[in-house]
This record gives structure tokens, sequence and C-alpha cells, in this order.
């Protein structure tokens, strides 16, 4: 939707259909212009995706507004909120996860005010935002830029006065960027990231005055010198985003470890949710680093240096990877590649092997079925970490990926691994929180695909699933679900108890339905043989009748293990 302005109309407020208007024309613009984008993109990383990305990310913020308009007629604090909010949960890459602050910068002012005193008040918001969420921030960039465009109207003036002078700053900052970084000036090129938030602002003051701009700072511009290097072989291997669900101290911390492991770390967002940006060579590492944090979700992986393709059956995430690469998605899930390779053979050793940790004897024998090497875990006696050492040591592999299926094993399972790598095996954990989750890892192993490629295949799969499990209290306790008592049947999702009952089948439901609720499209469903007769049939019955288009499969888990663990894909 547009707003289209009678000749010589200018707006005196930037009111809820206006924000709507630019936030579709900048959506549009940055569609034309990026192929043009991604062909000057060179800094940080000579990926050719900066266009693609900011792209996608204006696009998940016209998404959020249209939603707002569709479900009322919002209010101007509203529609600003909604562009920030859907930035954010869509923000893609370097550059798009700083517009998304820029916006968000811009959203804290213009939720109190429409006019242009605001809109400078904004400008200068979003400058200081963007550059307080970039870790070591760096002039000749969409940082420099956006600067500009806050300083060209810092005196304020008419709502068209602003939007006009922050546009020509941010245009002739953008032609200055080629002389202030070398990478630019040696292709060159103006910065992409830059150019594109040249884009954005253009957007805002053709909606505010009706006429398109023209500066000579968004003609076409040349393309990028032939690339000697292929992107990733002179800096960090791996770009990592996810969503963070955390406080502000701990982000505080998670800034600090992301620091130093990687580079071109950006840390964007607030009020509990936050969305990460680093490039690292240990994929894992930052993962992890984000679950110490809080609950990271919808992570994406990319591989900047991979010749590989995406596991058989499973997306790759919207848009593309890096020139090279490709880049995978999930909900909730974790990767953590590591090791040095060794392509030698060494005796006898099976190229790669699975090892899991897993509860009961049937599970044992359907991963073993599956190719996996097995550690058994029994109530109350999780496996210790030279058990763990000594499994993979038998699984004989130069390759060994490892399931610890439990939380509590993540720190002994990191030990063994530690161990065995000094022995020269790559050794690749991932660090899966039950069972469900390991199950759903093996079913996507590839045996033929690259080391790294299974690993993140295997990653996506295990963190798209969410996992719960029933037990029987033994004692009176204080859960996050109220007071239990001895013999309560306890559901707990992700670790904690959600739901307190009676009865196991009737408490199994509810735990199902609540998981349900956020979506899915597979329950595995793993029962222990002390677990009520017909309890898995009754399950499936009610899935079936209560969740169309949800599929059902049920394994026996035998004896020694919970009565009954739930997975949700």
């Amino acid at each position: 939707m547009s707003r289209a302005l009678q000749p010589d109309e200018e707006l005196v407020e930037l009111d809820a259909e206006a924000v709507r208007t630019w936030c579709a024309r900048a959506f549009d613009a940055l569609g034309r212009e990026r192929e043009e984008i991604d062909a000057i993109n060179v800094y940080p990383v000579a990926d050719g995706d900066t266009g693609t990305n900011l792209y996608l990310t204006a696009e998940a913020a016209h998404q959020a507004v249209e939603a707002v308009f569709a479900a009322s007629g919002p209010d101007t604090a509203e529609t600003v909120r909604a562009m920030a909010h859907g930035a954010l949960l869509g923000a893609r890459g370097n550059s798009g996860t700083i517009l998304s602050q820029l916006l968000r910068g811009m959203a804290t002012v213009l939720a109190d005010g429409r006019d242009g005193e605001h809109l400078a008040r904004a400008f200068a918001e979003a400058a200081r935002a963007a550059r307080q969420a970039v870790a070591h921030p760096v002039e000749g960039t969409i940082l420099t830029v956006a600067s500009a465009a806050a300083e060209a109207c810092a005196a304020g003036g008419t709502l068209v006065e602003v939007a006009r002078g922050a546009y020509e700053g941010a245009a002739t900052a953008l032609t200055a960027t080629s002389g202030q970084l070398d990478v630019l000036e040696r292709a060159g090129v103006v910065d992409a990231g830059g150019r594109g938030l040249v884009a954005v602002l253009g957007a805002l003051l053709e909606t505010v005055t009706g006429q398109t701009p023209d500066h000579p700072g968004t003609a076409p511009l040349p393309p990028a010198a032939p690339r000697e290097k292929c992107a990733g072989e002179d800096g960090p291997a791996y770009e990592v985003i996810y969503l963070l669900e955390a406080d502000d101290a701990a982000v505080a911390l998670l800034r600090s470890r992301l620091d130093a492991l990687g580079e071109s770390l950006v840390v964007v967002g607030g009020d509990g949710l936050w969305n990460v940006h680093v490039h690292v060579d240990d994929a894992g590492a930052a993962v992890e680093a984000g679950v110490e944090a809080g609950r990271p979700h919808r992570i994406r992986i990319t591989h900047f240096a991979s010749d590989a393709t995406p596991a058989p059956g499973r997306d790759t995430a919207r848009g593309t990877g890096s020139d090279t690469g490709e880049r995978y998605g999930t909900d909730d899930g974790y990767a953590y590649a590591c090791g040095a390779a060794d392509d030698e053979a060494r005796g006898e050793r099976a190229a790669r092997a699975i090892v899991a940790v897993v509860p009961g004897e049937g599970l044992a024998g359907l991963c073993a079925e599956a190719g996996a090497t097995t550690v058994r875990a029994r109530p109350g006696e999780p496996p210790a970490e030279d058990e763990l050492v000594e499994a993979v040591r038998r699984a004989h592999a130069r390759e060994v990926v490892l399931l610890p299926n439990d939380t509590d094993l993540r720190e002994t399972a990191a030990a063994a691994a530690e161990r065995v790598r000094a022995e020269g095996v790559r050794v690749a954990l991932i660090p899966t929180r039950a069972a469900v989750q390991g199950i759903a890892a093996l079913a996507v192993h590839e045996p033929g695909r690259r080391f790294d490629e299974d690993v993140v295949a295997m990653t996506a799969a295990a963190g798209a699933t969410r996992y719960a499990e029933l037990a029987v209290a033994e004692h009176r306790s204080f859960t996050s679900a109220g007071v239990c008592q001895a013999g309560d049947v306890l559901g707990l999702i992700e670790g904690d108890v959600a739901v307190i009952g009676e009865d196991l089948t009737e408490t199994a439901r509810t735990v199902l339905d609540r998981m349900l609720s956020a979506g899915g499209e597979l329950v595995t469903l793993v029962v222990a043989d002390d677990a009520p007769p017909g309890l898995a049939a009754d399950l499936e019955r009610h899935v079936r009748s209560a969740h169309l288009a949800v599929d059902t499969v049920t394994y026996h888990a035998g004896a020694e293990a919970p009565p009954l663990l739930i997975g949700v894909e």
C-alpha cells in the first residue's frame, strides 16, 4: 500500500499510514537495487549477499507493519514498533542486523512524536544505537552513513527538511566511503550496506514529498573487482546468527565472550529479545555461548567457503548464503563443528561414526540399528567422562559425532571430546538435550556428506525438535508450575515443570497440546515398558483428532527409561 500525495503536497507529520508507505517503498527500493548492492559487497566479507540480506530484513519489517494494519487501525507508535520488531526478527547478515537496530532506535523516538523535530532526534538515536550494537565500529561503513544522516539534519526543521537533509547527508557520505576503507578503494566501490541505507532514506523522502529523489549517491556503481580469494579463506569460516531471549546482564557477558571468539560482532535488540550476529571459526562455541546466556532460536549458520549442498529434505534458510557456501536454519538448535581434519586413513578406522547416550535398551537397539555406538544412561547414573571416551574409541572412526542427549551431560561430553581430539580423532559435539533430539539428528545423518555439512544438518534437525518428558514425583516439592506431591505426574517441557497432574495419559495430552500450540509437523513418542498399556495408541488418536496434518511416530524405550519422552518437530 502506498499513499499518493497531490502535486506540491508535503507531509507535516509522519503518521501511521506514512510509516506504512515508507516501509513498503523501502522494501521495493531494496528489491530493485538488491543485485547491484550484492555486486559491490566486499566488506566485511566479500560474500555478495548484502543487498539480499537488506532486502529480506526490509521484507520482514514490511510484513510486520502489514500484519498490524490487517488486525486493526494502528497509530504511529504501534506502526513504528511493528516495523522495528519485524526487522529484528527477520534481520539477515551484518548490514541487515545493523539496519534493524537503526529502525529500533528511530522507533523509540517516533513513538512519542511525528514532526520534523522528532524525526531529527530519531535519526540521532538510530545512529547512536547502531554504533553501540557493533563491537568494533569501523568508518566507511553503514555506520558512517547513518551518522552523516543524523548530523545533516541535527538542526531540525519541518518533516520534509529533516528527511531531505538526512537523505542528502547520507548520500554524500556514501560517496566518500570508497576512500575510507582500503578494500573499497581497491575494488572501486562504495560500501554496500551504506548504499542500502541510502535507498531506505530515499524511500522516506519520497514518502513525505511524493517525489523520487535524484542524487548521484544512488547512481549505479561499478561492480566489485574480481575477488582473488574465496570468502572465508582469510577470515572466520562461519557466520552465525540467532535470536536470543535473555536479560541485559546475560547479554553483556555474551558480548564479551563472542568478541573473544570472532569478529563482525553485532548484538541488537532489547526488552528481553536480541538478534546476535558474529563471524567465527567455531560455530558451536558461538551458539553454546547463547545457550548459556538464555534461549537461542532461529539459528542460521553460513559456512563461507563450503562447496557442499544442503541436506536432502531439509530447507536452507530463506535467502542466499555466501558465493560458495550454504546457509542452514533452525528454530532452536546448535551446531558444533570442531577439530582438525585428518583425511589419511589410520589403520582400519571407519570414515565416520555416531556415538549417542540413550536411556533404555529399546532406544539403544534403535540407535544401534541406525549405525550408532551407544552409551546407556541409567536412572540416577549418568555416564562418566571415561565411558564416553571409551565409546568414541570403540567406534573406531576418523570422524565422530557425539550426541549426549542430556543437558547435564554437556560439560562431561565436551571434556571427553577434547581428550579424544588429542588422540587425532576429529570430533563434533552436538549438545542435544534430550533423546528425541538425538533421534532427529540421527534420522538425517548421511555418512557420504562432508563432515561439517553432516554436523550442521544433524544440528538443524535436533534444534528444530522441542522436547518434553513425563516423570513421577518422588516427594513433595516446589516447581515452576506450583507445589507437587509425591506420586504426582510431572510434565516437563524443555526441562521445566509445566504441568502437574494425577494421571499419566491425561497429563501427556495436556503437554502435547501445549507443545503443538506453537506449531509442529511430527510428534515423536518414546514409551517405556512400565508406561500404562495403550498410552501410545491413546496419544496417537489424540493428535489425529485435535491436530490435523501432524504425524506421529512411536518408539519403545524399554526398561530403565522415563515413562514417556515427547519430541515435536
